[in-house]
């Protein structure tokens, strides 16, 4: 079975992306088509900027070399960060935007993709009495900053000290020896973080953005660029009167002058029976590092994901890192500082490293250089925007579309996306009262009825893709239909995660591949 035409006039199809549109859009393209503005880089900045600068009228295509989220967007630790950290640096601006901006994702804008995360600094012995007074006036500063961006306490409740009973429920398995307490604050967390680089790609789809994956620029311009479909290997002019680079990690191979340092950080993924069923997330002191920690976060899934190094890196980007088993034994000792029984590398579900594209200050560490990000334009008009953090993407996107339209004299109308719901987005109580499993409303929100509606036909699809897997075969099919999946990484590794654990991608990989080859929407059809 292969698409057909009824997926035309589907509810959704304005913002579906498939592989019939992407052909017919890169050929549009290709036919000498000029947009407002071209697009490099489809993660979360990359895809913000497409959806800003399409909402706000401009004619809009977005190109990757590989796929959605295919680098630093997915390797996060898929927390939207109300700032704290900041504020510890003195980095008063960076706070103040990462609480507004954590503050319109959580309410506004993609609702259904984050949920309030309780997380837990246990007071043990290594956190000395006088150490704890500064961490508790830090996190009465968070609840100004959350205060301050307007998020109710009903959505972020305000931080509080623990008894050592209360923590110890929290976290079952923390060591009570010498156990005083803890301090718990509270942040938003993504159910997934190339999940929201998807749905903005969609939204930004559905305002008319061309979406272009698997699509490699050879050569950039300030008025378009010479790029290869890697699907095909043909070669193609694209045509435009703007260009933004938001290729993150590689925006200094597109344009040399940018001047970039990557870090590497690390993550691991747990059982959550390791902690003995995680209440809250633990945020672990560094031993002799001040201000730095590891976390252990929940996922809601049985796992827990526990980070994050932060190691610079030399030479070229790859396109994948790898994690070091020294960085792996790191995160494992760090965690073992505070719980009953240390963690063994048996443990270790899976493993990955991303790198965070930092603007070259010349100095200090990579975790000492400031997250703030940066819109730099080239001698020939090239924007760049680099730096930042997930949370604040929607700024990066906004700054980067305000130069690019002022240079190119492009008229563009006001930024539009402070309140601009994403995809699947709705108040909590509307998607409370839609009759689909939880799990499902977190990834997909009001579109959740209509992925179950794809095993309609076929009720295999309705069932998980392995015994201990929850993804089913409708997600892969909806992935196919109408997020732009391509092939069977596109669908394990990043519009679901199952590829996080390698043994479970292993075990979904016979169904996976049969879903492609039975329901692929192919070229020429649909």
């Amino acid at each position: 079975m292969s698409g057909d035409a009824s997926h035309g006039s589907h509810p959704h199809s304005r913002a579906s992306l498939h592989e019939n549109r992407r052909a017919a859009e890169l050929d549009e393209l290709a036919g000498g088509t000029t947009v407002d503005l071209l697009v490099v880089g489809l993660g979360v900045t990359g895809a913000g900027v497409a959806l800003d600068a399409a909402s706000r009228g401009l004619s809009v295509a977005a190109v990757d070399a590989h796929d959605l989220a295919f680098g630093t967007s997915r390797w996060s630790s898929k927390l939207v960060h109300g700032g704290l950290r900041y504020l510890a640096n003195l980095e008063f601006g960076i706070a103040r935007e990462s609480a507004v901006e954590r503050g319109r994702l959580m309410e506004a804008i993609a609702p259904h993709l984050i949920r309030a995360l309780p997380m837990l600094l246990p007071l043990t012995p290594a956190v000395a009495r006088w150490e704890e007074l500064p961490v508790r006036a830090a996190f009465a500063a968070g609840d100004l900053l959350r205060g301050y961006a307007g998020t109710s306490r009903r959505m972020l409740p305000r931080s509080r000290r623990l008894s050592g009973v209360e923590a110890a429920r929290k976290v079952p398995a923390l060591r009570t020896l010498g156990l005083r307490g803890g301090l718990l604050s509270w942040d938003g967390q993504l159910v997934d973080d190339a999940r929201l680089v998807t749905s903005l790609a969609r939204t930004a789809a559905g305002h008319g953005a061309r979406i272009i994956t698997r699509c490699r620029v050879d050569e950039l311009h300030g008025d378009g660029a010479l790029v290869t479909d890697t699907r095909t290997g043909q070669r193609h002019r694209l045509h435009a009167r703007a260009v933004v680079n938001a290729t993150g990690v590689w925006a200094g191979q597109l344009v040399p002058d940018v001047a970039l340092r990557l870090s590497r950080g690390t993550h691991i993924v747990l059982p959550d029976e390791a902690f003995g069923g995680l209440g809250a997330a633990i945020t672990v002191p560094v031993p002799g590092k001040p201000a730095r920690f590891v976390f252990a976060l929940p996922q809601g899934d049985g796992r827990v994901l526990a980070g994050l190094t932060d190691e610079a890196l030399d030479g070229p980007p790859p396109d994948v890192p790898q994690p070091p088993e020294g960085d792996i034994g790191f995160l494992l000792d760090v965690l073992g500082t505070v719980l009953e029984r240390p963690l063994q590398r048996s443990d270790v579900l899976g493993a990955f490293a991303g790198l965070r594209p930092l603007l070259d200050t010349g100095d200090g560490s990579t975790a000492d250089v400031s997250r703030r990000h940066a819109v730099l334009v080239s001698h020939d008009g090239i924007v760049t925007v680099t730096g930042g953090k997930l949370t604040t993407y929607r700024l990066m996107a906004a700054d980067a579309v305000d130069e690019a339209a002022r240079r190119a004299s492009v008229p563009a109308g006001p930024c539009r996306t402070a309140r601009l719901p994403l995809v699947g987005a709705a108040p909590p109580a509307r998607l409370a009262a839609l009759p689909v499993p939880r799990r499902l409303l977190e990834r997909y929100g009001t579109e959740a009825p209509a992925v179950l509606e794809e095993a309609a036909g076929d009720p295999v699809l309705a069932q998980p893709l392995a015994p201990g897997v929850a993804t089913t075969g409708a997600e892969l099919l909806w992935a196919l239909r109408h997020e732009g999946a391509l092939d069977v990484d596109d669908l394990l590794d990043r519009r679901t995660r199952v590829g996080l654990v390698p043994d479970e991608r292993q075990r979904v990989l016979p169904a996976a591949r049969d879903i492609l080859e039975r329901y692929r929407i192919t070229e020429g059809v649909g």
